[in-house]
Parts: C-alpha cells; sequence; structure tokens
C-alpha cells in the first residue's frame, strides 16, 4: 500500500484564498491588496466579505508593496497578491527597502510560481523568486505542497510577526496533508522514514518526491522524505539529523538550481556533514511555454528524474 494517497485536486492559490479569508475573521487588522489580479489569486471571496478591507491597486505592483509597508505602521497587517515574478524582481527595490530592511509586517502572497504556471511562459514563470527573496535579511520564505498545507501556513503567517514571501502555484494538484494539521513556520515535516537516502522536497516536488519513494521501495531502497515547506529559516536540526542517518541526500525544487533550497542545504551540510549530494531543479534555464507535466519533464523535474538521481547519488555513497 502507497504510505499516502489523495482523492482530489486542487491549486494551492484556492488554498491560500482560503486561508486569507478565514484569517481575516479571526483579526479585523488583515487587509488585501492585488495588483488587478483578484480572480487569479483567489481573493475575490475576501473582496466580497470584507470590501472595506480589500484594496485594488491596479498593474501598479511597486506602488502596492509601498502602500503595504505604509499601512503596517497604522497597525494593519497587508497581505499584497500577484504572480510570483511581479510579487519579487518588477518590486525588488521597494521589497528590499520598504519591507525587508524596514523589518515591516508585510506579507508578500505570490502565485503562479515556476514552471507549473505553464502556458504563460517564460516571462511569467518565476524561478528566481526563492533566491531573491530568501537572501533578503528579515525576509521568511514559505513554499509549501497542498491546498491544505497553503491554507495552514496563509493563517499561520498572519499571526506571525514580520515581512513574509510565501508562494503556491496555479496547476490543481494532489491533497495528501491532512486539512487540521498545524503549521509551524520553520519546522520541516517529516513524511516517510528511511534509512539509505534522504529526498527534500518543497512546494508541488514535495508529491513527485512521495512518488519517487514508492519507486524506490519496490526496489528495496529505503527512503525517508521531508518536506521543506519553510526554506527560510531553514530547519537546520531536521536536515542534519536525516543526512547523519541516511548518509546521502537530494533536493527537489521548481525553481532555478542557483539560488534554491539545493543551495541552502548544500552550504548547511558543506559546513556541517559533507555528504554525497543530488539536485533536480532547472539548471540556469528559463522556460517556456506549455502543459505543466510537460514542462516538469522536459526541464528533468518529473517523478522519474528524482529516481535516477536517487540511485546515482547512491552509487557515490
Amino acid at each position: 500500500m502507497p504510505k499516502y494517497t489523495y482523492t482530489e485536486k486542487k491549486d494551492t492559490r484556492s488554498g491560500f484564498g482560503d486561508g486569507l479569508l478565514e484569517a481575516a475573521r479571526k483579526n479585523d487588522r488583515i487587509v488585501g491588496l492585488c495588483a488587478d489580479l483578484t480572480p487569479s489569486l483567489k481573493m475575490g471571496p475576501f473582496k466580497n466579505e470584507y470590501p472595506e478591507r480589500f484594496f485594488q491597486t491596479g498593474i501598479a505592483e511597486a506602488n502596492m508593496i509601498g502602500i503595504a509597508a505604509g499601512m503596517t505602521i497604522g497597525g494593519k497587517i497587508p497581505f499584497t497578491g500577484t504572480f510570483a515574478n511581479f510579487s519579487t524582481s518588477r518590486v525588488y527595490d521597494q521589497v528590499r527597502q520598504s519591507v525587508a530592511y524596514s523589518n515591516k509586517n508585510v506579507k508578500i502572497c505570490a502565485s503562479h510560481a515556476g514552471l507549473t504556471l505553464g502556458e504563460d511562459g517564460a516571462t511569467h514563470q518565476s524561478l528566481e523568486d526563492i533566491g531573491l527573496m530568501k537572501m533578503l535579511p528579515n525576509m521568511t520564505v514559505i513554499c509549501p505542497c497542498d491546498y491544505n498545507q497553503t491554507r495552514a501556513a496563509t493563517i499561520a503567517v498572519a499571526e506571525y510577526e514580520g515581512p513574509v514571501y510565501l508562494r503556491f502555484g496555479r496547476p490543481k494538484w494532489p491533497v495528501f496533508t491532512s486539512p487540521d494539521e498545524k503549521f509551524e513556520i520553520g519546522k520541516a515535516q517529516h513524511l516517510i522514514d528511511g534509512n539509505d537516502i534522504t529526498i527534500f522536497a518543497t512546494g508541488h516536488m514535495v508529491w513527485l518526491a512521495i512518488e519517487a519513494e514508492e519507486i524506490l521501495s519496490a526496489k528495496g531502497i529505503s527512503v525517508e522524505v521531508i518536506n521543506i515547506h519553510t526554506i527560510k529559516p531553514l530547519d537546520a536540526k531536521a536536515v542534519i539529523a536525516s543526512v547523519r542517518k541516511t548518509g546521502c541526500a537530494i533536493v527537489a525544487e521548481e525553481h532555478q538550481r542557483n539560488g534554491g533550497l539545493g543551495e541552502s542545504i548544500s552550504s548547511l551540510l558543506a559546513e556541517n556533514l559533507p555528504v554525497p549530494l543530488g539536485f533536480i531543479a532547472v539548471n540556469d534555464e528559463f522556460g517556456e511555454s506549455g502543459k505543466p507535466e510537460e514542462l516538469l519533464l522536459k526541464y528533468g523535474l518529473s517523478t522519474d528524474n528524482i529516481v535516477a538521481k536517487a540511485e546515482k547519488v547512491l552509487n557515490r555513497k
């Protein structure tokens, strides 16, 4: 029997929309700002229930970040919403100066991240955003794995004091985590125990890591799967403990290899516990238009790629 199954697929952006509304019902300090993408960010229910707390800034993302930073001075908890590409590279100066440097309590919520944005192509597929945001002092970076976890993460982010970058996606994806599980910022989620190799994964790649584990298990390979939903601060204790047990690891992420989760984990292990490592990520390329599953396959981010990489790393132990 598989260790994890799913009965439905839902987009993680809907988890954000539902989590935002739930958090707002508990805290009237929460406000929402959107850069002309309200339906895409699933912020419509929040807008309809709390129109006086919703601000449509138009296609002026830099201004949206500045407004959000200013709102924190009056005690508001602003959630900004637009695509990941527009939440980071387009507004990096404003995020750096007005939010991170000033340590403002702004929640930068970014949809349509990674290759799985699909048909909108390279100009909209943000593959550099994690690197950009994790380099900023004071910034927390979160990338949940499914609808339930994105909903829970959004609620947790509302209660957290400080700048946060919350990354999620467009496609319908397997829902396999519990709807009742509390989200702990900075705490890795241990999904499957194993002894031969660790797979660290984040975002959509967590489900593919689970699929890969099932294939490897059938070959007699014992795989540990850990969901790194909080990329910064990284749960160093969990990473080191797992690798000390298994002796090797791979990292799977829907992001550039340069600047991503793999870079953070390799840096940590280089200083504390050097072991054979492998990386499943985009290798210094822009994306292109296509269906999400086809793009993951073309750029080496499929379940089979994870299996092959794990076997290759195991040969280096």
